[in-house]
């Protein structure tokens, strides 16, 4: 009998071994697959962010060519130069929005473009708000007459998380509030009457003018996060091996020579 036990021993021993080492594998093979799967990711977003730069060093689009695009997302970032006419009765000041760690305004204006019956929103620029009254707006100048915007076609304005129900204030109605946390474009055309162009938005470029400031954030890609994750994977798969060298080989090494001094 006790023949038996100790000849079953080393079999339990090379049962748990296999065991433990299957699970190693496992757990190597997919670690090191997610690391890879963040690389890529990390690897398509720079290429997207490559993409987004080259578009913004291309030629301004024409006005004929920019009415022409439809969608006008497939030019997303590209620049464009129109002549026109400020809208600024309908000025939208967008609330909480940041600039170099500030909070303030995005001033939003629509556009009527020149020999077209198309208006496009274009995202002005930014403005400091007053601390000690919300309501107190900045003077921003909006020139009257035939002007030249040089923009970047950009999505409508992002969405922040929306605690209330200011979004349905009419834009156009007397006496209705300027200031928005978020706007609809789709609503804000309805409000207005305006013939907007709801699929995109312009985002001003150039120098600080106007009482507004045009420091624009880049987009944000997290190009960084999927660096990050992937670091932490391939730290866990290394992990993985130094643990499985440790306790399969090392440790039980360490054990037998204890045992044969002993």
């Amino acid at each position: 009998m006790s023949d038996g036990l100790v000849s079953a021993a080393p079999r339990a021993r090379r049962g748990r071994f296999w065991l433990v080492t299957l699970a190693a594998v496992a757990m190597l093979a997919a670690t090191v697959s997610l690391g890879r799967w963040q690389l890529s990711r990390a690897a398509q977003k720079e290429a997207l962010q490559a993409q987004i730069e080259a578009r913004k060093n291309l030629p301004p689009l024409t006005e004929g060519e920019f009415l022409a695009l439809d969608p006008a997302t497939e030019a997303m970032h590209r620049p464009v130069r129109l002549r026109g006419l400020w809208l600024a009765p309908h000025t939208i000041y967008l609330d909480n929005r940041q600039m170099h760690g500030v909070p303030g305004f995005y001033v939003l204006t629509p556009f009527a473009i020149e020999d077209s019956n198309r208006t496009v929103l274009i995202q002005r620029g930014w403005v400091q708000r007053n601390f000690t009254d919300r309501t107190q707006l900045a003077p921003v100048e909006t020139p009257s007459g035939l002007v030249e915007v040089t923009a970047r076609i950009a999505p409508p304005p992002a969405h922040l998380l929306a605690l209330g129900k200011e979004d349905a204030a009419p834009a156009a109605s007397p006496g209705s509030s300027p200031i928005r946390q978020n706007l609809d474009l789709d609503a804000y055309r309805t409000e207005t009457g305006l013939p907007l162009r709801t699929d995109v938005s312009l985002m001003q470029t150039g120098p600080a003018s106007e009482g507004l400031q045009r420091d624009w954030p880049v987009p944000a890609l997290g190009i960084e996060k999927h660096y990050g994750y992937a670091f932490q994977w391939f730290g866990l798969a290394a992990l993985v091996v130094i643990l499985y060298v440790w306790f399969q080989f090392i440790a039980p090494y360490r054990r037998a020579r204890r045992v044969r001094r002993g």
